[in-house]
């Protein structure tokens, strides 16, 4: 009997713990996004505009690398590196179909300080003589990039770390104004730190809090220092760059390729300064020589983890953010959806697995996104055609970059963050909308550029927390009513009787970034249940007990409001009595919820709006002028719905 019994358990035993080979499947599918898209890969539809993104990324992926590792304070080689194999990781394990890993301004700036701080420029006298095996670089510069791979290891680690503890789902702490003034700040701080390039200066490496208004500082004492060949390069690079690339902003549409101003230029640069010898003649840097190939892998030197953990968990952050900010922009923009705490395991390979092949922290760049946005990319195939061109590159024509002047270089990362520098125009938009948005972008914006882009972060989040801990408790919400959900059947009278239904929807809670996505989650569930039209009612109206909406009843149910509609248009009255107060965030949700509505041809009306909710709506989104949406009650909109009805009516009655 014992035995029976122990052969039972262990039984049940194996049952419990052996996986099934469909769980495996499905967990492969989740953590490996490549399987599920790769399998339904159109080569017909797909291959050539993403064939054609590949060739503009390469270019883009290219140049920033090149510039993005001198920011870095390492050799440019390593930044060709750093544009090659972190995309190939993030085709394997992310999820965005528009999101070009590779280097990243702000994580090179970031992980420029510990380079700077552990391996200074003083020390390159000690070292100059030795050259080392690898890629026949001197052990100054193989030093250098084992600080930097350090730094992306680490951060690459403590991003699998957030995910193995599901962090992902913290991200609602990371509102809208708060990345935006970040990414604007350490935006200002890059082209601070490429201004002695654009002058021709020779400049310390400055750093820490305030470091910002002391290079500054640095560059009017020395302002008789300022090479002229060097400023007049660079505002011609500028110009040229600005102006080429508004051009192909305006005829993306009629020219399908548009033109590579960023390569085009880096051969003219080059060609003059070889054919002119700038470099003795008038003094400009250049990039010096690039090595070809790929050196063996090295694993980072671990004896300095300890020393770069501060950098590291900014560039886990920093990197973290901008890539997740552009990754749900993209699946918004195309009607996909990203997983917050799978794009952490996807980055956080992207940073480790790199780090043994000498590669600068990497993250997904707003420039980078662009180009595969405007040539039309269709999936993560584009990335991995540009990393075949970035092989050529490497194996090819890296060596033939040697006269490229530094002061182009410098052009191209200023043009390149221009994206992230107009977001100023954002304070416009955040002051119509909420107030105490646009004091958090502000502070949030200072912090950034006094101290660095992980402090400014960090005090974004904490200034928000504080804000709404503050708002929530004088909310006064109408849950205590105890309200249900009720439909109103509205019956007209035309050729074949139609039913229109109007649902009356309360929101009841403030509308911020808490709340956003559950209140669209809930309310996009309840109107595609309506639309499918195939279960009754009854089944149709349950909602999950926690939800943030609680329908208006106004009225009393009969038999009738139990059975499927069919053929019906829906009408949607959202009830914003409840609404106390709402951020930036709560305003684009609800214009956001007003325009997938009406993309769907559901009508969308708000009733008992504040005349602050009114005007930021208007001014957030685009709302359809000829249509009223706004009422004082939910009797005005019911009887605009009739009105609508018998217009309707009298016009199809008139075209027959």
């Amino acid at each position: 009997m014992t035995g029976a019994k122990r052969k039972k358990k262990s039984v049940l035993w194996s049952k419990m713990h052996m996986p099934h080979c469909e769980d495996f499947k499905q967990w492969c599918r989740r953590r490996l996004p490549i399987l599920e898209w790769a399998t339904h890969y159109n080569l017909k539809e797909n291959l050539l505009p993403d064939t054609v993104s590949g060739i503009m990324l390469a270019v883009q992926q290219v140049t920033q690398g090149l510039a993005f590792a001198v920011l870095s304070s390492v050799h440019p080689v390593f930044g060709l590196y750093g544009s090659l194999f972190p995309a190939i990781i993030y085709a394997i394990f992310g999820m965005g179909r528009h999101v070009a890993t590779g280097t990243f301004a702000l994580t090179s700036l970031i992980s420029a300080n510990a380079v700077e701080r552990l391996v200074p420029l003083n020390s390159q006298n000690l070292t100059t003589q030795s050259n080392t095996s690898v890629l026949g670089l001197s052990d100054f510069e193989m030093q250098r990039i084992g600080v930097a791979a350090a730094v992306s290891f680490l951060g690459g680690v403590i991003q699998v770390a957030m995910f193995v503890l599901q962090l992902g789902s913290a991200t609602f702490l990371l509102t809208e104004p708060v990345i935006s003034a970040m990414t604007t700040g350490a935006a200002t701080h890059v082209v601070t730190s490429q201004v002695k390039y654009l002058l021709g200066m020779k400049m310390p490496y400055i750093s820490g809090p305030l470091g910002f208004f002391y290079i500054y500082a640095y560059v009017f004492e020395n302002i008789k220092s300022v090479r002229l060949e060097a400023l007049l390069l660079s505002l011609l690079s500028i110009v040229v760059l600005v102006l080429v690339k508004e051009l192909n902003e305006q005829f993306k549409r009629k020219i399908k390729i548009v033109l590579p101003i960023d390569l085009v230029l880096i051969i003219a640069a080059s060609f003059t300064c070889y054919c002119t010898n700038m470099e003795n003649t008038y003094g400009l840097e250049v990039v010096g020589h690039i090595p070809k190939g790929i050196p063996p892998p090295r694993a980072p030197p671990m004896n300095i983890l300890s020393a770069v953990i501060t950098e590291a968990f900014g560039v886990a952050l920093v990197g973290y953010v901008a890539s997740l900010a552009l990754a749900q922009g993209s699946a918004k923009k195309f009607k996909y959806s990203v997983d917050d705490n799978q794009e952490l395991l996807a980055h956080g390979f992207s940073n480790v697995i790199p780090s043994f092949f000498f590669c600068i922290p990497s993250a997904a760049a707003m420039g980078r996104t662009a180009v595969l946005y405007s040539t039309g990319a269709k999936t993560q195939v584009a990335c991995l055609i540009s990393c075949i061109f970035i092989l050529i590159v490497i194996y090819a024509i890296g060596p033939l970059l040697y006269w490229l002047p530094m002061c182009v270089l410098a052009s191209i990362i200023v043009v390149g963050l221009k994206g992230m520098l107009i977001q100023f125009r954002d304070l416009k938009k955040y002051w119509n909308v909420d107030k105490i948005d646009w004091g958090i972008w502000v502070s949030t914006y200072i912090f950034t550029i006094c101290f660095a882009a992980n402090v400014g972060l960090l005090f974004g989040v904490v200034c928000t927390i504080v804000i709404v801990i503050g708002r929530f408790p004088r909310a006064k919400t109408l849950s205590i009513k105890n309200m249900k959900e009720m439909e109103f059947k509205v019956k007209t009278e035309m050729d074949d009787e139609t039913l229109q239904q109007v649902k009356i929807i309360s929101i009841n809670n403030p509308l911020v970034f808490l709340t956003v996505k559950k209140f669209h989650t809930d309310l996009m569930n309840i109107i595609q249940k309506e639309n499918a039209n195939n279960q009754p009612l009854d089944e149709i109206s349950k909602c999950e007990q926690n939800t943030l909406l609680n329908s208006l009843s106004n009225g009393i149910c009969n038999e009738e409001a139990t059975q499927p509609c069919l053929n019906q248009k829906c009408s949607l009255i959202l009830d914003c009595s409840g609404l106390t107060f709402y951020d930036y965030s709560g305003v684009s949700m609800l214009v956001e919820v007003y325009t997938d509505c009406k993309n769907k041809s559901v009508d969308v009306s708000l009733v008992h709006c504040t005349a602050s909710l009114i005007k930021a709506m208007k001014y957030w989104g685009n709302l359809d002028s000829e249509k009223p949406i706004f009422f004082e009650s939910v009797s005005a909109a019911i009887t605009n719905i009739h009105l609508n009805k018998n217009l309707s009516k009298l016009s199809d009655h008139s075209e027959i």
